[in-house]
């Protein structure tokens, strides 16, 4: 491994060891990353963390590098089809507890990239949550990562998901 190499790894697993805040909401352990080189979507997961005794909802995302973010989740439609599809009202976050955001599951969804998620580097994300309000996260890209017992987003259904909706 080169210099640069371990560096790049050493930056990566920094922004993994250090949470991000925004009032009693907290984010841990985000990663971002896209199905293959030259994709047009991507997508971001971590664990959301309520410290308060209220629940919370993330209720939005934005971010640059996306013609359009939105808060994705997956459903079964029978016969092992599983179809990816927006959550309008968001994800609650519950008093005192974590809603985690994983491959196969709830994710926020990067629709329309106008830039490449270079590995290694990272991505910046605006969450917005009814009562924290806006977090701005950087949420480094890991196309690598491999989440054991995860559905790979290669395997699922993409309709709807066009760049220019």
């Amino acid at each position: 491994m080169s210099l640069s190499s371990k560096f790049l790894a050493l930056i990566v697993t920094a922004n993994l060891a250090f949470p991000a805040y925004a009032g009693d909401i907290m984010i841990k352990d985000a990663y971002a990353r896209t199905a293959m080189a030259g994709a047009k979507s991507g997508a971001a997961f971590m664990q959301i963390m309520n410290h308060s005794d209220e629940e919370d909802r993330l209720i939005s995302a934005s971010a640059d590098i996306a013609k359009r973010v939105e808060l994705h989740t997956h459903k079964d439609m029978g016969d092992g089809v599983m179809k990816m599809m927006e959550v309008e009202d968001g994800f609650v976050i519950p008093a005192g507890g974590m809603h985690s955001l994983a491959r196969g599951g709830d994710h926020v969804m990067f629709m329309g990239l106008t830039q490449t998620m270079v590995q290694g580097e990272s991505v910046q994300v605006t969450l917005t949550f009814e009562k924290a309000g806006e977090m701005i996260v950087q949420i480094p890209v890991d196309s690598e990562r491999q989440d054991h017992g995860a559905m790979k987003h290669g395997d699922m259904d993409h309709t709807g998901h066009s760049a220019d909706k």
